[in-house]
């Protein structure tokens, strides 16, 4: 009896530890591993709270982690974009679109309708105007180097117009 129950007791133990480790984001507390797996997956389904698949709410805090990722160019299949957005099928760098994430979280709201790098003297949205995987590579630079640099002091003696914008000056710009 005693056997039984400890094997019934382990099979509940596991069902649980399964149940609470599901692979589910929670929207308004997201880990950015499984963000990304399930970006590389095309599993991603988080909702917010009006029901829209969005990116989740990250914050500054997940900065450092998020620009572990930003020289990862894989296609991935899909992102989730604001539901205002305009943004219609080229493919989607994995790590342009966590780049697009970070500059969110710089401005406080979303840094475009797309999740796209564009020259900063594009005439228009066209695929010609969107950066190569170089040129994203090198914006990926850019943003560990503004991060590096925002955990140095800003003093009075700060002239720098482009201290907190990583693109001042880049010849790109979000889409």
């Amino acid at each position: 009896m005693k056997k039984s129950l400890l094997v019934l007791l382990l099979i509940i133990v596991g069902a649980v530890q399964m149940g609470c480790n599901n692979g589910e984001l929670i929207y308004d507390d997201p880990d950015v591993k499984l963000f990304v797996k399930q970006l590389k997956a095309g599993t991603y389904q988080t909702k917010s709270p009006q029901g829209y698949v969005e990116v989740p709410l990250f914050t500054e805090e997940h900065i450092p982690e998020l620009l572990n990722y930003v020289e990862d160019l894989t296609i991935i299949p899909s992102f989730p974009m604001p539901p205002i957005s305009s943004y219609f099928g080229e493919k989607i760098r994995l790590g342009e679109s966590l780049l697009w994430i970070i500059e969110s979280i710089r401005l406080g709201h979303p840094a475009s309708l797309g999740c796209k790098m564009v020259y900063a003297n594009a005439d228009n949205y066209e695929g010609i105007y969107f950066l190569s995987d170089e040129e994203v590579l090198e914006v990926a630079q850019l943003y560990k180097n503004w991060w590096e640099f925002r955990s140095f002091p800003k003093t009075r003696w700060s002239v720098d117009p482009c201290y907190d914008d990583p693109l001042c000056r880049s010849g790109y710009r979000w889409w």
